[in-house]
């Protein structure tokens, strides 16, 4: 939409129609603290030249994951991305603004997201899955209201575990609608069974299990499970790291009735936290529950393969009171890196990453641990690619001191306490430099 300015005869002839004096009398619903009183204090024009080598100067202030030595993770990681996987996305008839959600949309948009979406199945051992969610945040947030109305039961259990970004999320998505939100206490660093048996009866209409959960730790899916469908209504939620589906159980093995996760990890880059996508898979009897689009393949007039957009259950293709949500697109360019990723890597690509992963982050944490005043928060704990250390020096203390050695050490989850994340990106070299600076900054 292009830019109409307004002459001071133009906005004359206006406020005469409306029957006002002044701009300022049409706002005068909005309290004058909340109105900008001097004018927008903007700086002077730049030239082209100007702004970009501006931009420049603020861009090369940054510290970003690829040049520190990071081990930030807490829902976001820095797996390592093959080239292909960028230069299939930008291919021009890909990388576009378009929301495919129309029934013009092309063939070959149609079938990566049904590639995509038999990719999910296969690698949580779901039925179905949806073209994707904003994140996965909101895909857990979708999946309690799914069950709500799949059993019409409106109260939900989160595990203490539950990445608390996620818990945000969820509060604000189930807000206002009825639905309950109870919290089931930790132990370990795990969800706690006992209390979980306690908190489960009939009014109970999903319970979420993250795993590995927020702190890296994986949890007893099977007892879980067993747990929850003790009552016959309930639905268990699966939120998991794709990249751990290569070597754990998948999620339907452990009876999961939805799954869920953030897919960040496949194939897209860390992007300051976003954008991201969810991904939500769930058994076929619960399709037509399902939100967002699920693309379907077809047959054409003349029996030639074809794709079509099967489901698409929002407010703007049927009456309100019907729609699973209203969810305006799938995160369709990032699912197509998650699909080029997936199909690069194989099951023996994916495999060796969480691997590799695991291995190097247990390798980090014993050496941490040789660190006099260092220790695990949770030593009995069995956990992926993601840990709790408790530090001598508070964790901020510890971050800030890292930050000009270029290193993020880790997320702060208490007064002393550090989680890190190791992926396969990391080398030996990276690790041992990073134990040797905790030496340093530990003991000052």
């Amino acid at each position: 939409m292009p830019y109409i300015s307004n002459t001071d005869r133009d906005r004359r002839e206006m406020f005469d129609k409306i029957g006002v004096e002044r701009f300022d009398e049409l706002i005068r619903a909005i309290p004058a603290k909340f109105r900008i009183q001097d004018g927008l204090k903007l700086d002077k024009p730049l030239s082209e030249m100007e702004i970009t080598n501006k931009i420049k100067n603020q861009t090369c202030s940054n510290l970003c994951a690829q040049s520190a030595n990071s081990f930030l993770g807490a829902g976001v990681y820095d797996h390592f991305i093959p080239a292909a996987v960028d230069s299939i996305v930008s291919r021009p008839e890909f990388f576009t603004a378009y929301t495919p959600y129309q029934a013009e949309v092309s063939q070959g948009t149609l079938q990566f997201i049904y590639e995509y979406q038999t990719m999910i199945c296969e690698l949580t051992g779901m039925e179905i899955a949806n073209a994707s969610m904003y994140d996965g945040a909101s895909a857990i947030a979708e999946a309690i209201l799914m069950a709500v109305r799949k059993n019409k039961l409106e109260k939900a259990l989160l595990p203490a575990t539950l990445n608390p970004e996620f818990v945000k999320v969820i509060k604000a998505y189930t807000e206002g609608v009825g639905v309950e939100l109870v919290t089931i206490p930790a132990k370990d660093g795990l969800t706690d069974l006992v209390a979980l048996q306690q908190l489960l009866d009939d009014s109970v209409g999903s319970v979420v299990l993250q795993s590995p959960n927020f702190f890296g730790n994986i949890e007893d899916a099977a007892a879980i499970s067993e747990l929850v469908h003790t009552q016959s209504k309930c639905l268990l939620i699966a939120c998991v790291d794709p990249i751990s589906l290569a070597i754990l159980n998948a999620p339907a093995e452990s009876q999961a009735d939805i799954v869920v996760g953030e897919g960040q990890a496949l194939g897209n880059s860390m992007y300051m936290g976003g954008p991201l996508f969810g991904f939500f898979a769930t058994k076929l009897d619960m399709s037509r529950q399902m939100p967002g689009r699920i693309v379907g393949g077809t047959l054409d007039k003349v029996g030639n393969r074809a794709y079509a957009l099967t489901l698409q259950a929002r407010e703007q293709h049927i009456r309100r009171t019907k729609a699973t949500s209203n969810i305006c697109s799938n995160q369709s360019l990032c699912t197509l890196a998650a699909t080029v990723y997936m199909s690069l890597m194989g099951k023996e690509g994916l495999r060796e990453v969480a691997m590799q992963s695991t291995q190097k982050a247990h390798y980090l944490a014993e050496e941490l641990c040789k660190i006099a005043g260092v220790s695990l928060k949770y030593p009995d704990t069995p956990f992926f690619k993601e840990f709790v250390i408790k530090t001598p020096k508070p964790a901020r203390e510890i971050n800030e001191k890292m930050l000009p050695r270029a290193i993020y050490a880790g997320v702060e989850v208490g007064a002393n306490e550090l989680m890190l994340a190791v992926t396969e990106k990391k080398t030996k070299a990276d690790i041992d430099a990073f134990v040797t600076a905790m030496k340093e900054v530990c003991h000052v």
